[in-house]
């Protein structure tokens, strides 16, 4: 006969930490029961209310059916396996075994510990939603279901992880997403077996056909309206238990200079304000290896009275103009670093004496010149107008700083074609990164570097080939 001992020491006999309570209680007509859960993860207060205190008036001679229906969770499933016992355990739910029965119920208490929803500190918009993902998955689908009331809405829960079992939610919109593609990341997913996924970024690397790439294949966000918005123009959102920040595909590159508080102002301003990040892009990564190239190689390129004020700022400079800009790179790379890894208050300190008195310091001291510390400096703020994509783009600075130094201007523009032939050639499943203008593709113009009016958005970029072409329909 199967005791309820027997079922409470198999679960126990994995399951060895001491945070797994066993929880057992008696009914008053004497009938035997014992709730395992992981202290911490799952609710206490509603396994009393939810689970023992409706059993208080289970009868001794009561059968499985009869203690189902005095269960008050609206989250109970039946079990019969000990390892989908223990499983359902380290996953936050509270296992209730009755006494001479070999089935269990599984009840949904999961309660992990989590931060309330609050704006991203990534994304911060003036005007528009405020509400950001939170590292709970469940919270983050409610967010996203709050938005897309569509019946056509699909969320499909997958797993990851040998060890840390993380939950993953596929999120498409049926009859506009393109057919297979779910189907086809729900695969790669599967594919790759790694113990733990902490992150979503180690979801994106699954996704990713070329996670070597210095150019991501997967955009990004920790809102989500900008994620309800991206899922009903055809892509497939992923969102991972423990990240907040969600993942869609396929993507664009264009995506990146775009923000959710453009298509809330009006689209002149919004249009300006991409065609501003794109100028500041170029600025951020072309300026310090234009600046080195032309002192070493072609002085001509700098304007006559810019160079006389040049030329007085590095008379006497011990360093070479390649070695001078590289030193303020690292130095600023480490400021940067050092910023965010210390205490908020210390940093803040560490940026005042940073960018101050050493800055100063050194330029009276004649180790540095006054415009490499304003080149560097300007750069840097140039590239965080695209936040998405200062992986990338400070990574390329320092090529295209190394290349002037060795090749000159001749070596830029070489790199610079290469860059170009090598993100035409690069696709997102099926989609090509440097949509809509390489291939060209007329309609999606209106929301890549230019932001239209509403009206001229009547239809999903077609870049994407998704069933459902139109999205506004007006009389």
């Amino acid at each position: 006969m199967i005791t309820l001992e027997k079922n409470v020491k198999s679960v126990k006999d994995v399951l060895t930490s001491e945070d797994i309570i066993v929880f057992e209680f008696d009914s008053l007509g004497g009938k035997k029961f014992a709730a395992i859960y992981a202290d911490g993860v799952a609710d206490k207060q509603l396994l009393g209310e939810l689970v023992a205190k409706p059993l208080r008036a289970v009868e001794k001679d009561a059968s499985l059916d009869e203690v189902k229906k005095l269960l008050a969770s609206p989250e109970v499933k039946d079990g019969s396996k000990i390892p989908d016992a223990i499983k359902e355990v380290s996953d936050g739910n509270a296992v209730l075994f009755v006494d001479g029965e070999k089935n269990f119920f599984i009840i949904g208490l999961k309660k992990p510990p989590g931060r309330t929803v609050a704006e991203p500190p990534t994304q911060v918009t003036v005007k528009g939603p405020r509400e950001g993902f939170t590292e709970d998955i469940k919270t983050n689908l409610g967010l996203v279901r709050k938005r897309l009331k569509s019946e056509k809405l699909q969320i499909k829960m997958l797993k990851t992880g040998k060890r840390s079992d993380t939950a993953v939610a596929l999120v498409y919109i049926d009859g506009v997403c393109p057919e297979g593609l779910p189907e086809r990341i729900e695969k790669q997913i599967a594919d790759n077996e790694i113990d733990m996924v902490p992150d979503s970024s180690y979801v994106a690397h699954f996704i990713s056909k070329k996670p070597r790439s210095l150019f991501k294949r997967n955009g990004t966000s920790e809102k989500p309206d900008i994620f309800c918005a991206k899922v009903s123009e055809g892509r497939v959102g992923l969102i991972v238990d423990g990240s907040p920040i969600a993942l869609t595909v396929p993507y664009m590159l264009t995506e990146d200079f775009q923000t959710g508080e453009d298509y809330y102002a009006m689209s002149y301003r919004s249009t300006i304000l991409r065609i501003l990040r794109v100028m500041a892009l170029f600025v951020g990564l072309f300026l310090p290896a234009i600046y080195v190239s032309s002192q070493l190689f072609k002085i001509q390129l700098i304007p006559f009275k810019l160079l006389l004020k040049i030329s007085s700022s590095i008379a006497g400079l011990p360093l070479s103009p390649s070695v001078e800009m590289f030193l303020v790179l690292f130095v600023l790379e480490v400021l940067n670093e050092a910023s965010i890894r210390m205490p908020k208050y210390v940093a803040l300190a560490l940026s005042v004496v940073g960018a101050l008195v050493l800055g100063d310091t050194a330029v009276q001291a004649g180790i540095i010149s006054t415009p490499a510390i304003i080149i560097i400096a300007f750069s840097a703020i140039c590239l965080y107008l695209t936040p998405d994509l200062v992986e990338t783009t400070t990574t390329l600075r320092w090529i295209y700083l190394i290349i002037a130094g060795s090749i000159g201007p001749f070596g830029i523009v070489l790199f610079s074609a290469f860059l170009v032939c090598y993100l035409v050639s690069e696709q997102s499943y099926g989609v090509p990164l440097l949509a809509p203008f390489a291939p060209l593709i007329k309609n999606d113009l209106y929301d890549s570097m230019v932001k239209a009016n509403m009206y001229a958005l009547k239809n999903r970029p077609e870049a994407f080939k998704v069933k459902d072409k139109v999205r506004l329909k007006s009389k």
